[in-house]
């Protein structure tokens, strides 16, 4: 089994979204046996999770941030995360990820990442934050949204 489906690894999304946000994730669906499948297969909106090494590596994309970010599952998990966003606003990626790293989360966030063909997007209304057990490890940083649009090019 991969973390894609895994019911722990669903619980540490949803328990440190909450115990951060002090509400329920909006990614939340479904019956409790069926929450981790439903977020990977089915959720409109995008879920990713990255590792908390000083590099991070992507951990976690469900399918709809799969087909945003057009990646398979097989080809987005061990990618460095800030690969999704060019290097001109890659400064602006790790502002955001320091102030997750000072305050546990951030919500608002905007910005323009790019997909595998080189095609750019900006989500809108991002919320990222820290994934911490209940014994307060760092097991990483996620993100969520569901608002994006498509750059024109030119």
């Amino acid at each position: 089994m991969t973390i894609a489906t895994d019911t722990a690894f669903f619980g540490l999304l949803a328990d440190s979204y909450k115990r951060l946000l002090g509400h329920a994730p909006p990614f939340l669906n479904g019956s409790a046996m069926d929450r981790p499948r439903w977020l990977y297969e089915e959720a409109r909106a995008c879920v990713l999770a990255h590792s908390p090494a000083p590099d991070p590596l992507f951990i976690y994309a469900n399918k709809a941030a799969q087909a945003l970010f057009e990646y398979r599952w097989d080809e987005i998990v061990g990618m460095p995360s800030r690969l999704s966003a060019e290097v001109p606003n890659r400064a602006e990626r790790q502002r955001l990820l320091d102030a997750v790293a000072r305050d546990g989360f951030a919500t608002g966030y905007s910005g323009i990442r790019i997909a595998k063909s080189g095609r750019r997007f900006r989500i809108d209304d991002g919320i990222l934050w820290q994934l911490r057990d209940a014994d307060d490890t760092l097991h990483g940083v996620a993100a969520t949204f569901s608002h994006w649009s498509f750059e024109k090019m030119g």
